[in-house]
């Protein structure tokens, strides 16, 4: 009897110990999301190839980054079309109107690097297929985290954000935004490049000065 007893005792305490061990491998969607963000605040500037799907209209073309808030858009398709942040003032080419639009933040600009940390913040942060690696797309051999976000308040842009992360290099690979309307944004990266010490003269822009040009074009009119 007391052998019996010694094997149950035993048999519960390397249970609890199996399970402690597989609890320590479960993450929480928040605490993986944050680990993503973390890694994203942690680089210094990238470049990577972009594609957009705005209701099955594409553009696509090279995004530069330079932290803490240097942004750079250089598309290819609409060609020449160019959206630049540098830190102080955001300027938007459209070739196909020939019009300039330029923009200066209002009070302390936003850190790109906080952008993930921020999407925490006022969205509701959950694995939209579990922790464990999935194809990005139905008979895909490219392996992905799913997360989605839903917000948190009817105030936010966006009814609910979903994101594909490569788990080996935490990179985004995807994101699908959906408005309360119903227009889906769709945004696909690929060709990251990191820390290949971009200078900020990347990030000055001198549009044609054919174009026309429409200033603060977000508080006009």
């Amino acid at each position: 009897m007391n052998r019996m007893r010694k094997s149950i005792i035993l048999s519960l305490v390397l249970l609890c110990c199996a399970t402690a061990g597989l609890s320590a491998q479960i993450t929480t969607a928040s605490a993986y999301f944050k680990a993503i963000s973390e890694y994203y605040a942690s680089l210094k500037d990238y470049e990577v190839d972009f594609q957009i799907t705005i209701n099955k209209k594409e553009t696509s073309g090279s995004l530069s980054f330079l932290a803490p808030n240097f942004v750079r858009m250089d598309y290819v398709e609409p060609a020449n079309q160019v959206i630049c942040f540098n830190g102080d003032n955001l300027t938007m080419y459209l070739p196909e109107t020939g019009a300039v639009m330029q923009q200066e933040p209002e009070g302390a600009s936003a850190k790109t690097s906080m952008g993930l940390s921020l999407l925490s913040r006022y969205y509701t942060v959950s694995y939209e297929s579990g922790q464990a690696a999935v194809p990005l797309d139905e008979n895909s051999m490219e392996q992905v985290v799913k997360f989605i976000l839903y917000r948190k308040s009817s105030a936010e842009a966006f009814r609910y954000i979903k994101i594909a992360v490569n788990p080996d290099t935490k990179l985004i690979r995807r994101m699908e935004a959906v408005t309360p309307a119903g227009v889906t944004f769709v945004f696909n990266f690929t060709n990251y490049k990191l820390n290949q010490g971009i200078s900020e003269k990347r990030f000055v822009y001198d549009p044609p000065s054919s174009a026309n040009n429409l200033n603060n074009f977000l508080f006009t009119e």
